[in-house]
C-alpha cells in the first residue's frame, strides 16, 4: 500500500502518465491538453471542447471519447466529463446516439453558409427554397419600383423600421394571419431570422432559459448559442407541445420564453390546433412567459373566421413574425414583425444595432407585390405546386409524417430502421448528389430519433424530385 501511494504521489502531475491506465496503445478521438484545464475544471473543459469544435480541429460527425475513458485520461472525475458534455449539448454542439456513443454536430449556422455549392447535377433537399423559378412578378415590382418618384427616398437611413406604408403593407398582411396591429407597432427585420436574433437579444438575458419543440427551427439554435440562451426541449405529440410538459418545465427549469412555429412547424410540419393553442396560451399566461411566434410558412390561411393567432390570444407577451422570404422570393430579406408595446423599444433598438435599417429596396419590393395583389396570387400558384410535390413524395415515401398543410414546403421522414449515423447518411447522399438534412441539425435534444427532412420545393422541377427521392429509397433499402 505504501509502494502504491508513492507511486502516486510521484506520477500525478505527470498527466501523460496514469496511476492505472496506459494509453500509449488506446486512440481516443479528442486529446485536450490538461495542462490548460483551470477550476472549474467541467467548464475550461466545457470550453477546450467548443474551441475544438468551432474551429474545425473536430470535424463534424467525430465520435468522441466515453466519458469514463476521457475522465481517467485527464485524471478527473467522471461527473466533470458529464458536466462539460452536458454543457455542450445544450449548446447543440454535441449529440448522442443510444448505443453508439456522442458525436461533434455540424455547427447550426455553419453548414448552410459553408454547405457546398450546389452543382447543375446536385438534387438539393436540404435547404429550403420557395419555387424560386417563379420569378416573372418579382421581376415586374422591382420594375415597377424603380419608376416611382420617390425611389431617391429609399437610397437613406431613415425610417429604420421600415417607411410608414411599407409597415402599413406589412400590417393589412398580418390581418389575415389574425394579427391585428398599426404601423406603429409594426416594424421591418431582414428576414426571420433576423428578428429572431433581434428578440433573444433584446428582450432575454443571458441564461435565460427558452422553451422549444423537441425538433426546431435549426437556425434558432444557432442564433441561441450565439445570444448564450439556453434552448429547452419540451416533449409533444402530433398536435404539437404538450400543455402539461410545458407547465412542468415552467415549474423546474424556471423557463422565461418560448418559441413556437404554429402553421406547419419547420422541420416537423406539424399544425398546431386551436384546442392546443388555448391550452398553451394559458399556461404562457399563468407563467408571464414571452413568446415568439414565427409563421415560418407565409402560407395565408383558410380566410373564414376559423383561424386565430397566438398573438390575438396574448397580445402583450408575443412577439410575432411573419416570414413572406420563402413564400415570396428568398433573395427578398424581407419578415414583418408585431409586437406589444412593451417590447417596442428594446427591439427597435436591436433592429437598429443589428443592421442599421432593413434594405429599403427589398421592403418596397414587397410592399408593391402585396398592394398590387400579386403576393397573393402567387402564394396560390406556390401551394399548387407545392401540393403536386407533395404527392409525389407520398407514392414514394407513404410512411411519412402526413403535414399540416398539404401546401407545404417540405416534409419529415422517419426512419427508424436507419443502420448507419445521420452525419454518415448525409455524406453518403451527398456522394449520389442529393443533399438532405437529418434530424440531429433540428434538436437540443441529447439523443435526437432518426428522420430526415426533405425540402419537395427546393429542386427546379418534379422529375428532379422524384428522382431524388429515389434515390434516397433505394440507398436506405440498401442498408438492410
Amino acid at each position: 500500500m505504501r509502494c502504491y501511494i508513492q507511486y502516486k504521489l510521484k506520477n500525478c502531475m505527470d498527466y501523460n502518465k496514469m496511476p492505472t491506465n496506459s494509453f500509449e496503445n488506446f486512440y481516443l478521438s479528442w486529446l485536450p491538453d490538461r495542462t490548460q484545464l483551470k477550476r472549474p475544471f467541467y467548464l475550461t473543459l466545457a470550453n477546450a471542447l467548443e474551441g475544438d469544435i468551432i474551429s474545425g480541429k473536430l470535424a463534424p460527425g467525430t465520435r468522441l471519447p466515453p466519458q469514463r475513458e476521457l475522465a481517467d485520461f485527464l485524471d478527473l472525475n467522471f461527473t466533470t466529463v458529464t458536466q462539460a458534455y452536458n454543457l455542450c449539448r445544450e449548446k447543440n454542439l454535441i449529440y448522442g446516439v443510444t448505443g453508439r456513443g456522442t458525436f461533434v454536430s455540424p455547427l447550426p449556422g455553419k453548414t448552410a453558409a459553408e454547405a457546398p455549392r450546389a452543382s447543375a447535377t446536385m438534387i438539393e433537399l436540404g435547404l429550403v427554397k420557395g419555387f424560386d423559378r417563379i420569378r416573372t412578378p418579382i421581376i415586374e415590382a422591382s420594375e415597377n419600383v424603380l419608376k416611382k418618384g420617390y425611389i431617391e427616398e429609399l437610397y437613406n437611413y431613415t425610417e429604420p423600421a421600415g417607411h410608414l406604408h411599407q409597415r402599413a403593407a406589412g400590417a393589412h398582411w398580418m390581418s389575415q394571419m389574425d394579427v391585428h396591429t398599426d404601423s406603429e407597432h409594426t416594424a421591418i427585420f431582414s428576414g426571420a431570422q433576423n428578428a429572431i436574433s433581434a428578440a433573444l437579444l433584446s428582450l432575454f438575458r443571458i441564461g435565460d432559459k427558452v422553451a422549444v419543440d423537441e425538433y426546431t427551427y435549426s437556425n434558432l439554435i444557432g442564433a441561441a448559442r450565439l445570444s448564450h440562451i439556453r434552448l429547452h426541449p419540451v416533449r409533444g405529440d402530433e398536435y404539437g407541445m404538450l400543455p402539461d410538459e410545458l407547465a412542468e418545465a415552467c415549474r423546474r427549469e424556471s423557463v422565461r420564453g418560448i418559441f413556437l412555429m404554429p402553421n406547419c412547424a419547420n422541420p416537423t410540419t406539424c399544425t398546431i390546433p386551436e384546442k392546443r393553442k388555448d391550452e398553451l396560451s394559458e399556461i404562457i399566461a399563468r407563467n408571464k412567459l414571452i413568446l415568439i411566434e414565427d409563421d415560418n410558412t407565409g402560407i395565408l390561411p383558410q380566410q373564414d373566421g376559423s383561424y386565430h393567432s397566438f398573438f390575438s390570444r396574448l397580445p402583450g407577451q408575443t412577439f410575432y413574425i411573419c416570414n413572406s422570404t420563402m413564400a415570396l422570393c428568398n433573395g427578398l430579406r424581407v419578415a414583418f414583425a408585431a409586437f406589444p408595446e412593451a417590447f417596442r423599444s428594446r427591439l427597435l433598438n436591436a433592429l437598429f444595432y443589428l443592421n442599421i435599417k432593413t434594405s429599403s429596396l427589398d421592403a418596397e419590393i414587397t410592399t408593391e407585390l402585396i398592394l398590387s395583389g400579386k403576393a397573393a396570387k402567387l402564394l396560390e400558384q406556390k401551394a399548387l405546386l407545392a401540393q403536386e410535390r407533395n404527392d409525389i413524395l407520398d407514392s414514394i415515401f407513404p410512411e411519412a409524417v402526413k403535414p399540416g398543410s398539404t401546401s407545404a414546403f417540405f416534409r419529415w421522414l422517419p426512419l427508424p430502421e436507419l443502420r448507419i449515423d445521420q452525419v454518415e447518411l448525409e455524406r453518403q447522399l451527398m456522394q449520389r448528389n442529393v443533399r438532405c438534412y437529418c434530424a440531429y441539425r433540428f434538436t437540443a435534444l441529447r439523443t435526437p430519433g432518426n428522420f430526415v427532412r426533405l425540402a419537395v420545393s427546393s429542386p427546379d422541377s418534379a422529375e428532379m424530385l422524384q428522382k431524388g427521392l429515389l434515390i434516397l429509397r433505394n440507398y436506405l433499402q440498401s442498408l438492410n
